[in-house]
């Protein structure tokens, strides 16, 4: 599995010119690290003298940031899965017009998988933001750099899964679920600009 590799390994295997990891790995990857640094400034509050009030909300802010780390770190390689499975469909043989017709469901339905993984991560690393809101705004002054390089490795994340959707989206035949795809990109991609204007007003170094 991907996400058990060492730090050197999964760069190494990146940089190598293979399929996977690609950039819908990579867009989970800086997602889990953006859940890792708002957990961190979390529990930088956490029990320091001055931050007595927000110490239960912070508290619940590195629980909600351990269970998307988590899933996110399993995404790596649910993304690799996935773009594996759209490979596999495209080399499925089409000599009669049946092996066509199964070959081109093949396609679709991996794509529309390929395509709601990114996604997945996207909305994630969106709901993650709002999390980095509350750790810059509340949280331990001292790891206010540790927030906005959260908001910074979120805001990555989120873009590059949506190009990951979106080049998945040129391919899809079914009317009905692009259409609900495309929606919901621009809601997110609209999101992101205001959370991330929002946040970044209240870094002061």
């Amino acid at each position: 599995m991907l996400s058990n590799l060492k730090i050197t390994k999964f760069l190494e295997k990146t940089a190598e010119g293979t399929a996977v990891p690609g950039g819908g790995s990579i867009a989970a990857l800086n997602a889990a690290i953006s859940a890792s640094l708002s957990e961190m400034v979390a529990h930088l509050t956490i029990g320091k003298k001055g931050y007595e009030a927000v110490e239960k909300e912070m508290k619940a802010i590195t629980a909600t940031a351990s269970k998307f780390r988590k899933k996110l770190i399993k995404d790596i390689d649910k993304d690799a899965t996935a773009y594996n499975a759209v490979m596999k469909a495209f080399k499925m043989p089409k000599n009669t017009e049946k092996q066509q017709n199964r070959r081109v469901k093949a396609i679709q339905a991996g794509l529309k998988n390929a395509s709601l993984v990114p996604l997945g991560v996207a909305r994630d690393a969106l709901d993650i933001m709002d999390l980095i809101a509350k750790v810059i705004r509340k949280g331990n002054k001292n790891a206010v750099t540790d927030g906005a390089v959260a908001a910074l490795t979120a805001r990555a994340a989120i873009l590059g899964a949506l190009y990951n959707v979106k080049i998945n989206l040129n391919f899809i035949e079914d009317h009905k679920f692009l259409k609900a795809l495309t929606k919901e990109v621009k809601r997110i991609e609209s999101q992101v600009v205001k959370k991330e204007k929002e946040i970044f007003s209240h870094v002061e170094i």
